[in-house]
């Protein structure tokens, strides 16, 4: 691939990205990461034809030895838009190849082949579980190839030194885990498409582990505290009218009027429960169920009810459908862990009909990381228990 096709590719890659930002839906991306990686590398040149291109009239190859086996090392940076899309920049070095052959008439001729450059990449990332992911790059590398030849007896007018420098495709494919906030592991295998150096043009195969270590994301918002609603106590009883004697009168005391019912709710972030636009509970939110399973233990309760709530970002019917699945995912897990009375638990999606936040607060319809911040509290579930302690 020459300059100009080098050019369009990267035009391209740059126009993916935006358009890949500018569909954020959660906040789980902006933030750069550099990392560093290290593997083998396997050539797929044509030594015969290599060789005997360099040799004088009259020289034939008769026997040939290739040396497959490279080391590689890359160092490379980035920037992750968002959960699936990244654009990545490195310096590689897929490592040194090389062949022995001998010639008729008698002689050698030994070739060492050495490969390094610069890439540009564009990386999608597609979640698996909460931790793994699947990766799939595709992008430009400027590479240059340097050779050296060495001959003897028949092929001495052989040795030479030569170079190739171009622009070309690579891709490549592989798994990430995401170790700590802080820290990836990544295994890949990527295809290079290298000149050789005497005019042909090959791959080099690279598969390498890597660290990598992305800067600024935002944790996970912890939970909001349990908020009990405020009983008022009971009035008392008012006090014993004893009549003057005579003659005696018995005062009947009426009975304290009942406590009304205790009410209290209780709001989760939707971040804390869920993974990325997932109705499907996180271990973290199964926690934190748990322990409000553990503080209702001893409660007379006659009702509970769940409310699913989103952000006003996406469509209305998206937001609604959203909210139900995860309110019935938090009643599923209640009843099904049973601590909870499945005939007392009910629970509705209430979409982007109650936010929290205000308008005038959080400006702006278009999702930006700025807005889906502000918006946060908006996206949550809400428990209300009815009932006496």
């Amino acid at each position: 691939m020459k300059s100009p096709h080098a050019m369009r590719l990267l035009t391209l890659a740059a126009l993916a990205c935006l358009a890949g930002s500018s569909a954020l839906a959660q906040q789980d991306g902006g933030y750069p990461y550099v990392g560093l990686s290290g593997g083998k590398s396997t050539p797929q040149f044509n030594e015969p034809a290599m060789a005997n291109s360099l040799h004088t009239p009259g020289v034939t190859t008769s026997t040939l030895t290739e040396d497959k086996r490279g080391k590689s090392f890359k160092l490379f940076g980035g920037y992750q838009f968002n959960r699936n899309i990244g654009l990545e920049a490195g310096y590689f070095d897929l490592g040194q190849f090389g062949f022995s052959s001998t010639t008729a008439p008698a002689g050698t001729l030994n070739g060492t082949m050495k490969v390094h450059g610069f890439n540009l990449d564009l990386v999608g990332t597609m979640p698996l579980t909460d931790r793994l992911s699947a990766l799939a790059r595709v992008g430009a590398q400027y590479a240059k190839t340097n050779d050296r030849f060495t001959g003897t007896g028949a092929a001495a007018g052989s040795t030479q030194s030569r170079s190739e420098r171009g622009t070309n495709l690579k891709y490549g494919a592989g798994l990430q885990y995401e170790v700590s906030p802080s820290m990836w592991l990544r295994g890949e295998v990527e295809r290079y498409r290298i000149a050789d150096g005497v005019g042909r043009d090959g791959h080099v195969n690279a598969a390498t582990l890597s660290l990598v270590f992305p800067f600024g994301r935002s944790a996970a918002p912890a939970p909001r505290p349990l908020a009990a609603a405020y009983v008022a106590p009971p009035p008392p009883a008012p006090a014993p009218v004893m009549a003057p004697p005579p003659p005696p009168v018995v005062v009947v005391t009426p009975p304290a009027p009942p406590a009304p019912p205790v009410r209290r709710r209780v709001s989760f972030s939707a971040e804390s429960l869920f993974g990325f636009d997932k109705s499907e509970l996180r271990p973290e939110g199964r926690s934190a169920l748990d322990k409000f399973a553990q503080d209702l233990a001893g409660s007379q309760y006659d009702v509970i009810s769940v409310e699913g709530h989103t952000d006003r970002l996406g469509s209305t019917a998206y937001n609604q459908k959203l909210s139900m699945q995860r309110a019935d995912a938090v009643k599923g897990y209640l009843v099904s862990s049973g601590r909870v009375d499945a005939a007392k638990v009910s629970a509705q999606g209430k979409g982007e009909m109650a936010p929290v936040t205000k308008p005038e607060d959080c400006k702006g319809n278009k999702p930006n990381p700025k807005l889906i911040a502000c918006l946060q509290p908006d996206r949550r579930v809400d428990i209300e228990v009815v009932g006496t302690r």
